[in-house]
């Protein structure tokens, strides 16, 4: 059997990564699950799942990652800067009567990460594809809520949203690519964009994810919000060993 070459490899691993997105956006179009009640309360869930995925991926890979080979000044610095720069283009966005927080959430934490994928592989292969396979998980149920939310606050049909997120899967190849050819040696740099990418994921959450998830009387969006941290805890172990 013939090896595929490292370039190829990442590029393929972070495509399916990121394919992810659209699947999760095509499950998002799924309507009419009956009763009501559950419908409300598994999309609520499911809000939560996502954003327990995006606080584990800052708990447990962007930070502690980030803050591997930069200063304290430079971890105070990148990761305010982004907190900040999420805030305004935040206000951009209400400003234009358009909500896409779900959506630059799942990018911000694509991103870095197939960075990071591209940049580690050659290092350790079998953690690029355990790398690959928490990304694709955490994607999952980020495609579905950025779905839900373009649908609510544009008139986008939902095939060309779907359409939109398999394009936009691309980024996880060129992200990938670039980590390994242009920042294999520039630790700091990945560091920076890491820490950059997790204050503004941490604002995001707590801005616009987090409330969104609370239902009166039901108990399975914190729960799914438990589960979805979980996912990167186990993720996380898995990377250890």
């Amino acid at each position: 059997m013939v090896e595929l070459s490292v370039w190829l490899q990442i590029a393929l691993l972070t495509l399916g990564a990121g394919i992810t997105m659209s699947v999760g956006a095509a499950l998002a179009g799924i309507e009419r699950i009956r009763p009501g009640w559950l419908e409300d309360e598994f999309r609520h869930a499911v809000i939560a799942f996502g954003g327990g995925a995006l606080l584990a991926a800052v708990a447990l890979v962007l930070v502690p990652e980030g803050i591997r080979s930069l200063s304290s000044s430079a971890v105070f610095g990148w990761f305010a800067a982004g907190g900040v720069a999420f805030m305004l283009l935040d206000r951009w966005l209400a400003a234009h009567g358009t909500s896409a927080s779900q959506l630059t959430a799942m990018l911000s934490d694509f991103v870095p990460e197939a960075l990071a994928l591209g940049a580690t592989f050659t290092v350790s292969r079998e953690s690029g594809l355990l790398l690959a396979g928490i990304i694709a998980l955490q994607n999952l149920p980020e495609g579905f809520n950025a779905y839900r939310e373009l649908a609510l606050s544009t008139r986008y049909r939902g095939s060309r949203v779907v359409l939109a997120f398999a394009l936009t899967a691309l980024l996880g190849p060129v992200a990938g690519l670039t980590g390994h050819f242009l920042l294999a040696g520039y630790d700091d740099v990945i560091a920076s964009i890491m820490l950059f990418a997790a204050g503004g994921i941490l604002y995001i959450i707590f801005q616009d994810i987090a409330p969104q998830v609370r239902l009166q009387n039901h108990w399975a969006p914190p729960l799914g919000a438990v589960a979805g941290f979980l996912l990167g805890v186990m993720g996380k172990l898995a990377l250890g060993a």
